[in-house]
Order: structure tokens, then sequence, then C-alpha cells
């Protein structure tokens, strides 16, 4: 059969071929500490959970309104306007399964040949595969570790011209854990009123994961842009809801009626037991919400310095999110033949700094959304196979590697 080319422009996530790499390597006896996916190991909390059960008993069984009930539209403009200042109309809302729908509408909407788009790389893999799907230009906001992985609004906006569609913001960042300063991002809504025919996708699926003393801002603040600025955001990672599959985009009013139509045809709506739950985590107790985040927080600083002492790695600490995008060029390896490296002789599941994009050569990303005894572990392991490793490229040339001469020995 002959596919579409577009299937071909087609990437896909890393870090569930890593994770499914790892359970293989499970299923055959290994130990595999698994730093790899972006997933909490804290269990949705149980009022969550009861209200998605309740919803069960009471008889949620049936479609929603493509928009997604209006009484979780509502919790999410009450949401909005407490933590973001901006206040919104419950209709500029739509509900959908998890964050990337509104990412993949956003860049259906905007994407086709001869046009561009701005996306950050290192950034989320699906961004760049999705821009070359809809049959755009990707265009990279280059993301660099000499500033704190937080791109220059001037080089931002000067790659803009006639040809640009839409940038794509993510903050806090994945890989990175970068978080934008309010004042990159007044420069840059400042610069964009010279573009008004540019769209925005702020992605901020990280916004309740900061860390002091960052704190998180966003593009939705900027009223001389309000109305071109799609807001992503959801509950997979705020409430430890990842298999719930539950998200939700913030629709400028113009371009909320496409948005509803492309789920339509592509979704329908979202679970309806699910999105009672969704009113259950707006509108409960927000207290294990800041449990899990003072754990991650925990678990940052853990990380961070056992990878600095590690021979070959340095990391820059995070400021959001969960997870450590270390430098591993001191080591000699490639990102990819690390990341192999590491989950074969070492048990342990990382991601490549190149699953986020070319600059993310000489990276790898080490997610902390596992406990400090696996990751305690984890950096262990790594240090025994990077001081291994530094021990026999050490060896005179022409010598037998000490295994090797061990094993002469043995049979002698």
């Amino acid at each position: 059969m002959e596919l579409a080319q577009r299937m071909h422009q087609l990437g896909t996530e890393s870090a569930f071929e890593v994770l499914a790499r790892a359970k293989k390597l499970e299923a055959e006896g290994r130990s595999i500490i698994n730093l790899g996916i972006g997933a909490p190991d804290f269990k949705t909390p149980a009022h969550i959970v009861e209200a998605g059960c309740q919803a069960l008993r009471d008889g949620w069984h049936s479609y929603t309104e493509a928009k997604g009930l209006r009484e979780l539209r509502e919790a999410v403009a009450e949401d909005v306007e407490l933590r973001r200042r901006v206040r919104i109309d419950p209709d500029q809302v739509l509900i959908v399964p998890g964050g990337k729908p509104t990412l993949f509408f956003a860049i259906l909407m905007f994407g086709e040949p001869g046009a561009e788009i701005l996306y950050p790389n290192p950034g989320f893999p699906i961004y760049e595969s999705m821009i070359r799907c809809s049959g755009a230009t990707p265009v990279p906001i280059a993301l660099e570790e000499k500033r704190g992985f937080e791109f220059d609004p001037d080089e931002v906006l000067a790659k803009l011209n006639s040809k640009t569609r839409l940038i794509v913001v993510n903050t806090p960042a994945n890989p990175t854990g970068g978080c934008i300063s309010k004042g990159a991002l007044e420069r840059l809504a400042a610069g964009l009123e010279r573009f008004p025919k540019v769209a925005i996708l702020s992605d901020e699926i990280y916004a309740r994961l900061v860390y002091a003393p960052a704190q998180h801002h966003s593009l939705l603040a900027y009223e001389s842009i309000r109305e071109r600025v799609i807001l992503l955001d959801g509950w997979s990672k705020t409430f430890a809801m990842t298999g719930w599959r539950l998200g939700y985009g913030v629709w400028p009013k113009s371009l909320i009626e496409h948005a509803e139509r492309l789920q339509i045809n592509s979704n329908s709506c979202a679970s309806a037991p699910v999105q009672r739950a969704g009113i259950a985590a707006l509108r409960g107790p927000q207290e294990p919400v800041e449990r899990m985040r003072r754990a991650f927080d925990e678990r940052r600083l853990a990380i961070v310095d056992g990878l600095n002492e590690l021979p070959g790695i340095s990391c820059v600490t995070p400021q959001g999110a969960f997870y450590a995008f270390a430098n591993i060029t001191g080591t000699g390896f490639s990102s990819k033949e690390l990341q192999n490296k590491l989950l074969l002789d070492a048990g342990v599941a990382t991601v490549a700094g190149t699953a986020f994009g070319a600059f993310g050569e000489g990276y790898l990303r080490f997610s902390y959304a596992n406990s400090l005894e696996k990751i305690r572990e984890a950096l262990a392991r790594v240090r025994t196979v990077l001081e291994s490793e530094r021990a026999l490229s050490a060896e005179p040339k022409g010598a037998l590697p000490k295994t090797a001469v061990r094993r002469t020995r043995a049979k002698r």
C-alpha cells in the first residue's frame, strides 16, 4: 500500500521507545530504573479517583458536548483566573483527551506547505513531528545551556517573516526544565505586536511544577497579544493523571469554533467520567499537588548534585517540570550512545538529547519523577559504568584491557 507522504514526516516520542525497551529488559529478568519516561510516580489523589468512580456509578456513560462539560469548563476558567490573573469565557475552553490534541489542532490549523512554524529545540519532539506532518517548515528556536535554556526574544523575533503562522512556546520546558523569565516574555510579546498575523501556542502543561526562586509567567497575561494566544494545559502532570488522558486548550474567540470542529472530527469529546474527575481535581483539595511539588523539588536538588559529581557530566539546575538536562560531552559518548550504554550496562533508562531535536546532541534527559531511593541507586550505577569506561580509556595503547588480563590469569 502507498501511504500519504505526510505519514513519512511523522516522528515519534522516544521516551516511549525507551520505555518499551526497558520493559522488555525487565521481562527478561533485568533490574531497570526508569529515569526516562515523564510520568509522576505518585498515585492520583484519592478524592479525584473517587469522583471518577462515583461518576461511573451515577451513569456518566455517554457523550458530552464536544467542548466538554460546562461545569468543567467553568472550573478551568476559575483556575485560569486564579493562577494566571486572566479572566476568560468558559466558551473559550475546549476539553480534550490529554495535552497533545491542543497541540495537534493548533498546528493543523496553521500548518501547510509554504508556511513556517517556530518551535523550541531541544523541545518536546511532537512539535517538530507535527509541523512536518502538516506540510509546514519547522524553524527551530535554539535553547542554549549558557542562557539557562531560555530563548533570546530578539533572536526569535528576527526569525519572523511573512511565512510565519505560529510560534510554539513552552514554559516550564520539556526536556530542559527551563522557565522563561517575565522579562523575556515581555520582550517577545512587545515584539509580536509588529506581527499581528502570527498565532502563539503557549504550552504550560508544567505550570504548577515550578521551584523557587523561579516563577511561572504566562503569555496569556499580555493583553496586546491575548487574542492570538492558545493556552495548552491539563491534568496529567499536575495531578498525576497521565493515564486518565485529560487536558484543555484556552482558545481565542476567533479560533474556538475551528478547534471544536477538529475535536468533532477526531475525538468527539473527552471521557465523561474522567471530566467529572477533572472537576474534583480543580475544585477539590490542592494539598496533594503541593506535596508532590515539594517531593519533586527535593529530588531535583538530589539528582542535580549527583549528576554534577559524575565523571564527564555537568548539569544546570532546572527551574520547573521534573527533568534534568545533563551535559554529557565530557564522557566522550554521543547522546544516543550513552543512552543505550546506560540502559544495557547500568540498567538505567534515560532519553538522548537528540530525541528532542538536533540541538540536544551532547545531552541526556533524566526524569526525576521517581523516588529518591531509585534516583540515588541509578546515579551509583551510572557512576560505575562511567568510571569503568574512564579506567579502560586510561590504559596504555597496546596493553590488554584489565578485564582481559584477569581472564587470562584465571585460565592459568
